[in-house]
């Protein structure tokens, strides 16, 4: 594989290519292999067979040329690559503009003589995983004709001839209705499709919003609503290979459904899984997928995307599949640090026909009592889990951000308050009715502490977990678990019925049953006649008033204040902006001079720019959030909460406003060094002595008036809590915390109250492991890190560099060295090993 680097320089572009080592960290780590200029000589076309073409969320191929010269690029699925291309297809349209300009490319001499590409440059980089194949035959299409700063795709034909279209994105067919209306709209979202002279336009940009906000605003006069029937399954297969058919799972309905979304959790249980996120069961239980498909239709898989062992796949009938588009998928990790891959959901967005659609897989939190934990990890997945725009310009949309929201997985709510047998014996009734009130999933939804809006159709199968795996037994293990419906499928939108919704007792494979549901679902689609006609009516709108004022908004709000900021605790304030005057208006916050951001990194505007109708408002999230990156200034009171922000009007006048707040200093994102310096807990120090703390030399010998702590205290709290009541906590280090007790475990650490560290713990825990990823120099410090690499196999060398360690730091590293040894001597209850731990 190749990292593909798109370089800037003197208003000339250029692709350098780079072999790179497995991780490329640093310069070092990559080598530059060859440099094709974007010149008049260049040219870019995408390469799809139309078997390919079947596949929607496949890798892109594209043919790269330079003169003589041909190369054959594999660059993988998604947005980033869809980035990458676009940029290329802007320099090259750059180029076509001006013909009479022919590019010098003098700068790039110097990087042929170097084996290293270190240079001042500014780069787009195409993602890791981009392969690269040099074609030795040469391009014998003509150049002079077709270099309109597109990218095109070729398809090949039954005569062997080439044709060219313009394609609405390289992971989707083009539909040509769509993309006859979004020439019409002329939007910056028109991904690599752009025409060059599309680009140049004067108008481009505010404009076009307006026009996009207007046709939204009417989208019932050119719609209606034809009925497409989706097929939700979700499964957990508890690290098993399948065993069986899944057709009476998958081919339970009469009529073939339209699409397909299938679920699978604990998909892999090893290590290797878990760390590497590689796993050969994925290709086994998609092919048992797809050959358990309804017999009667044809099916393309549109996307698979898979984090651990939460993998979702999605299908469609062939006869939809040009009509799917705007595909993308993302991932988030909700295991220990809010992080790891064991817990969390995969997710993937699309554009079908005039609808989007998002569909996602979770699988929560475990243990009848961790229904909080569950709780968090939902609101972390639509927090964190956001999708990229086909515009890079816009911000990314957010799981609720569609039109339909399909949310499948084991969301392992339990049943509570009822003895087992009460549980059983409800079921052996078939009163589920009266077993439903008990369910966790339920009580929250009704508290509208989770789902608020979804639906979940009646429930009238019994409990799919936990069974004897191949039979239909209860549990029978010592732990004789509860039933439950862990397994569930919800639903969020307008125009959808249900079905069916049921379990599929005759799979015997794992400890859970499968679940299925199928949604009949209004999808808009439009018509064109209505289309134009409405699209000309805003055209002539927009005519009579553009340029007649001057666009102004009115701020509620210009001066924010965040008082008492905390390490990890989310505060935010709202600036809303109305549009007051005669015309709509395109927002954004800019950079001030000589600043590479528009705002400091601890603070965030949500949206950063947007578009505001007329006599319309927006409200605008300023959030500040302060992690370990940020933390080390704050703390000793080198930076502050301080910054002004400058709202910048498109035609209009830039306004500033005020942020400032008052941060309290924590040992989170404090060294080792200063920590060991303090008897007292952080926050009860003047500011003026965690400045010159974090001034001082670190010289041992330097004169000190106090003896320093051997380690931090705030450490030994934690692991002193651990050792007398977790070492044999069974999952230590591996289950999360909740994020309410972390909050109260750093205030105890920060302020000396209380004396004891409150919080379960797996929250102490996880509080330990966010306390040394925060630390500004970690346990071994990053200048011995060369040292390390070169003495890793050789003991004796080992303790010669740790012994070489500043003393606070090496009495840190036997003491968690000591504290971990005594965690494996009860791996049999904890089931800690030695990888894991690593």
């Amino acid at each position: 594989s190749r990292l593909l680097g798109l370089v800037e320089s003197t208003k000339e572009h250029a692709i350098f290519i780079y072999t790179h080592r497995r991780m490329a960290i640093t310069a070092d780590d990559v080598s530059l292999e060859d440099i094709i200029p974007i010149s008049l000589d260049f040219a870019v076309v995408e390469v799809s067979s139309p078997e390919e073409l079947a596949v929607v969320g496949g890798d892109t191929r594209v043919r790269l040329s330079y003169q003589e010269e041909e190369l054959e690029l594999r660059l993988p699925f998604g947005s980033h690559s869809r980035l990458f291309l676009s940029e290329v297809n802007r320099a090259w349209s750059d180029v076509c503009k001006s013909p009479t300009q022919v590019p010098i490319f003098e700068w790039i001499n110097k990087y042929h003589k170097v084996p290293r590409a270190q240079g001042v440059v500014k780069q787009a980089l195409a993602p890791l995983g981009t392969t690269l194949t040099k074609l030795k035959q040469h391009r014998k299409t003509e150049k002079s004709s077709d270099k309109k700063g597109t990218l095109e795709r070729e398809k090949g034909s039954n005569s062997g001839t080439q044709k060219s279209r313009v394609y609405s994105s390289p992971e989707s067919q083009g539909i040509s209705s769509r993309e006859d209306r979004d020439d019409l709209v002329r939007s910056s979202s028109h991904t690599p499709s752009n025409k060059a002279h599309i680009l140049t336009m004067p108008q481009f940009g505010l404009r076009d919003n307006l026009i996009k906000c207007e046709l939204l605003k009417n989208e019932d006069l050119y719609t209606y609503l034809e009925d497409f029937s989706f097929f939700l399954g979700t499964y957990n297969v508890n690290g098993q290979t399948p065993k069986e058919s899944l057709r009476p799972w998958l081919s339970c309905t009469l009529n073939p459904p339209d699409m397909y979304c299938v679920g699978f959790q604990e998909l892999d249980l090893s290590k290797e899984a878990f760390f590497f996120n590689d796993t050969p069961k994925e290709l086994e239980w998609t092919k048992a997928v797809s050959e358990a498909l309804h017999p009667d239709a044809k099916y393309a898989l549109v996307k698979l995307v898979r984090l651990v062992g939460i993998m979702l796949i999605f299908y469609v009938k062939k006869e939809h599949a040009e009509f799917i588009s705007d595909v993308e998928a993302e991932t988030v990790g909700t295991g220990i640090m809010g992080r790891m891959g064991n817990k969390g959901a995969v997710a993937l967005r699309f554009r079908f026909h005039n609808s989007d659609i998002c569909v996602v897989n979770s699988h929560l939190a475990a243990h009848i009592e961790e229904y909080e934990r569950r709780n968090q990890d939902y609101k972390d997945i639509c927090g964190r889990l956001q999708f990229r725009q086909l515009d890079p310009t816009q911000p990314p949309l957010t799981i609720m951000k569609h039109d339909v929201i399909l949310w499948i997985g084991d969301l392992n709510y339990r049943i509570s308050d009822l003895e087992v047998d009460n549980v059983k014996e409800l079921i052996s009734k078939k009163d589920f009715e009266t077993l439903h009130n008990y369910d966790q999933l339920k009580r929250q939804i009704d508290e509208e502490a989770v789902f608020v809006g979804f639906v979940e159709g009646e429930i009238n199968f019994q409990p799919t977990y936990k069974y004897d795996t191949g039979s239909d037994k209860w549990d029978t293990s010592e732990k004789c678990r509860v039933p439950a419906w862990c397994d569930r499928i919800l639903w969020r939108g307008k125009n959808i019925k249900q079905l069916h919704y049921q379990s599929h007792m005759a799979l015997k494979t794992s400890d859970h049953k499968p679940v299925s549901s199928l949604l009949v679902t209004g999808i808009k689609r439009v018509n064109a006649e209505a289309y134009k006609k409405t699209f000309e009516e805003i055209v002539r709108n927009i005519d009579k008033m553009e340029n007649e004022c001057i666009p102004s908004v009115t701020l509620a709000k210009r001066e924010f204040h965040f008082k008492d900021v905390k390490f990890m605790q989310h505060q935010a304030e709202t600036l809303r902006l109305i549009n007051d005057g005669q015309v709509p208006c395109q927002f954004e916050f800019i950079q001030k001079p000589n600043e590479p951001t528009y705002c400091k990194p601890w603070l965030t505007a949500n949206p950063p720019k947007g578009f505001i109708a007329q006599g319309g408002s927006v409200d605008i999230e300023l959030e500040v959030f302060v992690n370990r990156s940020t933390a080390p200034e704050l703390n000793s009171g080198k930076e502050q909460i301080e910054d002004i922000l400058v709202l910048h009007l498109e035609r209009g006048k830039d306004y500033f406003i005020s942020v400032t707040g008052n941060y309290l200093p924590s040992c989170y994102g404090t060294s080792i060094h200063s920590l060991c310096q303090l008897r007292e807990p952080i926050q009860d120090m003047p500011q003026e002595t965690l400045l010159e703390l974090s001034e001082k030399s670190r010289d041992e010998n330097g004169a000190k008036t106090e003896k320093p702590l051997d380690i931090p205290k705030e450490l030994w709290m934690m692991v002193d809590h651990l050792f007398r009541n977790a070492i044999k906590q069974e999952d230590i280090f591996q289950q999360p915390g909740l994020r309410s007790e972390f909050a109260e475990i750093r205030d105890c650490l920060d302020t000396g109250m209380p004396d004891s560290l409150p919080g379960s713990n797996h929250s102490v825990a996880e509080a330990l492991l966010l306390f040394l990823d925060a630390l500004p120099e970690p346990v071994v410090p990053f200048s011995f890190y060369q040292q390390c690499l070169e003495s890793c196999s050789n003991a004796s060398q080992c303790e010669k560099v740790i012994s070489m360690l500043p003393q606070c730091h090496q009495n840190v590293f036997n003491y968690l060295a000591a504290f971990l040894r005594e965690l494996l001597k009860n791996s049999a209850c904890n089931r800690l090993d030695v990888n894991i731990l690593g």
